[in-house]
């Protein structure tokens, strides 16, 4: 067992071994599915660590945004998924959605995308328009509000209740379209929704004639990565369709992408994988 380190000698490094950040890592992978909030006791006792020195590292990881304090103890907050992201970006995780991107843009003959979320917004790293007449066109890298989008609320959906709430309470609620929902309330029963259902609907609260519905891609422990959508003008097809046929199509389009990411090494991947 590893011995415990006292905040001086924390401070010591040997060669070119940096400790201290190596410490920081250990106190981040003491987080996991089964172990989402820690307290500092427990988080000292899982790493071996003097308290004082997970105290100092608690409070980096705090200024930083990876983790927050609450009155059950410590735990991880959504801004540790940019790392994850990073990796995901790098393994080319745009690249192994396009070809399933485009084969249901091709099945379903409407505008397609996956996005992830960035603070308080959901971004386009991978999109498939159609060439039909009057069809939405997505851009890579567009940025959209996430308590307003099927995206960015199912995304949402994969997060602790608290931290929703935080990010909500933090997040100018803007009107865009007479069909906007500000009401924080409504929102998070919304999320709710997503979150028991396993899937989400935008109905023309960011663009008027524009809804959209998404589901989560998720990682070998089935947590939420991104979101896959399909964006269809609110004249051509119904709500009804939207859910009873689009729905089943973007679906069976996420479980493949699901099946060709399983097996990439990508840091949120473990048995204990940390949840945000």
């Amino acid at each position: 067992m590893e011995r415990r380190l006292t905040a001086g000698q924390e401070a010591r490094g040997r060669g070119t071994h940096v400790q201290a950040f190596a410490r920081g890592i250990h106190i981040l992978k003491a987080f996991s599915r089964t172990t989402p909030t820690l307290t500092l006791p427990q988080i000292a006792e899982a790493t071996q660590l003097d308290r004082a020195v997970v105290r100092r590292y608690l409070m980096t990881l705090q200024d930083l945004g990876y983790v927050g304090a609450s009155g059950k103890g410590y735990s991880l907050r959504p801004r540790i998924l940019e790392i994850g992201y990073g990796y995901l970006a790098s393994a080319g995780l745009p690249e192994i959605v396009q070809p399933h991107l485009n084969r249901l843009s091709a099945t379903v003959n409407e505008s397609c995308a996956v996005t992830v979320q960035d603070d308080s917004d959901v971004v386009y790293i991978a999109v498939a328009n159609t060439d039909r007449s009057f069809s939405i066109q997505l851009t890579v890298g567009n940025r959209l509000p996430a308590y307003c989008t099927a995206m960015g609320r199912i995304l949402l959906a994969g997060q602790p209740k608290d931290e929703v709430q935080t990010q909500l309470r933090c997040v100018p609620l803007v009107r865009h379209t007479a069909h906007t929902i500000q009401d924080p309330d409504r929102i998070t029963a919304l999320i709710d929704r997503a979150r028991s259902q396993g899937w989400a609907i935008g109905d023309e609260e960011l663009e008027a004639g524009v809804h959209s519905v998404a589901v989560p891609i998720r990682d070998s422990t089935q947590q939420p990565i991104a979101a896959m959508s399909v964006s269809t003008p609110s004249v051509r097809v119904s709500n009804q369709t939207l859910k009873e046929t689009i729905l089943e199509k973007l679906r069976a389009a996420r479980d493949s992408v699901e099946k060709d990411i399983v097996d990439v090494p990508v840091a949120l991947s473990r048995n204990d994988a940390p949840v945000g």
